[in-house]
């Protein structure tokens, strides 16, 4: 199959081309840049791979949870790349891409991912990954957010991410976590399954996964909640 992926939702830009088993990537500062650098860096990397986007089966991107100008930012880009070449979309959480990133680099099959949410908080999710004749990774219902200190470690789980790195002491079995970010590497790995269990979905239906309410509010609604609780006399 053949997969263009990318994911901005931490200070790290990631993208790759999948072909079968041929990949090819790259990685390059995020933040604020990669609104403006991501569009031009993909289709060069197209190039590179010596496909069109109208050959591609799927825009892959990291959905969230993360940086909420970065996940505007992938998700809007998928869904604009994908409208104009007429392709679905297929979202994929950055969790479960740090889970399956310790997968490939250290062979963990079960994984606590958690990522800096910044504000004294983390995201965290518990990923198992089952064998068989359709193996692949055995996902929580939802995510949480919550301090460093709340994340459950069960003994013989491995804590991968960035959150131990970023709250250094306070996170259990953070001496020996594995820091790792969402790459789409991981996203390439992933789509597959997740492209045969019927994930993707049309563009117009592609959404960022945000868990901190809070966060992903717009400026005008966070300032009418503000005005609501003044009081008045």
């Amino acid at each position: 199959m053949k997969f263009l992926a990318f994911d901005t939702s931490t200070e790290r830009l990631s993208l790759a081309v999948g072909h079968g088993d041929a990949v090819w990537a790259e990685s390059a500062p995020g933040g604020a840049q990669s609104s403006a650098t991501l569009i031009p860096a993909l289709l060069a990397l197209l190039q590179q791979a010596g496909l069109r986007l109208d050959q591609l089966d799927a825009i892959v991107f990291g959905s969230g949870p993360g940086s909420f100008t970065g996940l505007r930012t992938a998700c809007s880009v998928a869904q604009g790349l994908a409208f104009g070449a007429n392709l679905p979309v297929l979202p994929i959480s950055t969790l479960l891409a740090v889970a399956e990133e310790a997968r490939h680099q250290q062979g963990a099959t079960r994984v606590v991912a958690a990522l800096d949410a910044r504000m004294d908080e983390v995201y965290h999710a518990a990923f198992e990954w089952r064998d068989g004749a359709e193996p692949g990774w055995l996902a929580p219902a939802d995510f949480n957010l919550g301090a460093p200190e709340s994340v459950p470690l069960p003994e013989g789980w491995v804590l991968a991410g960035s959150a131990a790195q970023a709250y250094p002491g306070r996170m259990a079995g953070g001496a020996d976590s594995l820091a790792l970010l969402p790459t789409a590497s991981a996203l390439l790995r992933l789509a597959p399954a997740l492209w045969r269990a019927g994930q993707a979905v049309p563009a117009d239906e592609a959404l960022p996964l945000y868990i901190r309410d809070k966060v992903a509010k717009t400026t005008l609604e966070r300032e009418a909640e503000k005005a609501a609780q003044v009081p008045h006399p």
